[in-house]
């Protein structure tokens, strides 16, 4: 069986990725599920292809027959919850060295004089909390799929294709397309959007940053 992920992934996981998805033990070629299919007896169920067009018609390991579930191989999806928790604790750490830095180079969210206080936002402040938030997320995800908060969490990103640490471009569109509008214009209402997607998504459970990078966010255990 080949060990390659899918074409049209964009990214070619190393074979010693320890999260990428394993095809189940098999006893020569066909469904890796053998003679029985899986889930209680009766075949996976298709989502009319594979996940964003993915070639995920029939078997992803390369046999013939039952239309596949993508998430076969994978840990259990984490639950909603937990990654709302785990975000905010990513959103205080970060959002503390956002503080401290635009602090001490004098840049303050709020102008204040004897008579008001001035609400506004300063753009140099967002400028530095969507550098800071975008470069933590990414680096984080696209080394390891676990920001500090995911970490403490017990869950981490993977493909949703092949179950892989996602690649740096992957994880790149993933944490613009959440934090740019949080740090530009939306702030907390398009986190609640964009991560709160997730409790009504079915069946992958993905925020709109996860469609984005065709992600899902799974269980490590512990």
């Amino acid at each position: 069986m080949s060990s390659e992920p899918p074409p049209g992934s964009g990214q070619q996981p190393p074979e010693d990725d320890p999260f990428r998805k394993q095809p189940p033990p098999s006893e020569g070629s066909g469904s890796p599920y053998g003679d029985q299919p899986p889930h209680g007896g009766q075949p996976p169920p298709s989502y009319g292809g594979g996940p964003y067009g993915g070639p995920y018609g029939g078997d992803p390991y390369g046999g013939g027959g039952q239309p596949a579930d993508p998430l076969a191989g994978m840990p259990p999806l984490a639950d909603s919850g937990k990654r709302t928790l785990a975000r905010i604790i990513d959103m205080i750490l970060v959002g503390v060295v956002v503080w401290l830095l635009t602090w001490g180079f004098g840049v303050t969210e709020y102008d204040v004089d004897t008579d008001e206080v001035e609400y506004s936002k300063s753009f140099v402040q967002s400028l530095v909390a969507a550098v800071l938030f975008i470069g933590y997320d990414t680096v984080m995800t696209a080394r390891t799929g676990q920001t500090l908060g995911k970490k403490l969490l017990n869950m981490r990103v993977a493909n949703l294709e092949n179950g892989a640490t996602p690649s740096v471009q992957a994880s790149l569109i993933r944490a613009a397309v959440l934090w740019i509008p949080f740090a530009f214009c939306c702030a907390c209402i398009w986190t609640v959007i964009a991560g709160g997607w997730s409790f009504f998504d079915k069946p992958y459970k993905q925020g709109l940053h996860d469609k984005s990078a065709k992600t899902v966010v799974v269980s490590t255990g512990g």
